[in-house]
């Protein structure tokens, strides 16, 4: 599930790559939908699916030592990756909003 909501938002990200690459007017229509109440949604569950698949990659990486597999351990770090993932989320976009609003 990760990997396809990261296959979508990387899309989004490309499409924003290249909107600033054709101008103000496509940029500007591009970052105005992804400053939408649905496009921020986007985002927010874009930024979560990467944490999400990153620190998986983690645990993944962790087991290919042949470490982990005793299943307390295994509960533990299924656990540790989603409230890590929502953790890592929440700081980025709180430190994201705060700066922006300091910028402003």
């Amino acid at each position: 599930m990760t990997g396809a909501a990261n296959y979508f938002g990387s899309i989004l990200l490309a499409a924003w790559l290249v909107s600033a690459a054709m101008g103000d007017q496509p940029f500007d229509a591009v970052s105005s939908f992804l400053g939408s109440p649905i496009g921020l949604i986007i985002l927010f569950g874009y930024t979560w699916s990467v944490m999400h698949h990153m620190l998986g990659g983690v645990r993944h990486f962790i087991w290919d030592f042949g470490y982990g597999f005793e299943i307390p351990t295994v509960r533990a770090l299924s656990w540790g990756t989603l409230l890590g993932s929502l953790t890592l989320t929440a700081v980025i976009w709180v430190s994201a909003v705060s700066h922006w609003g300091a910028a402003r």
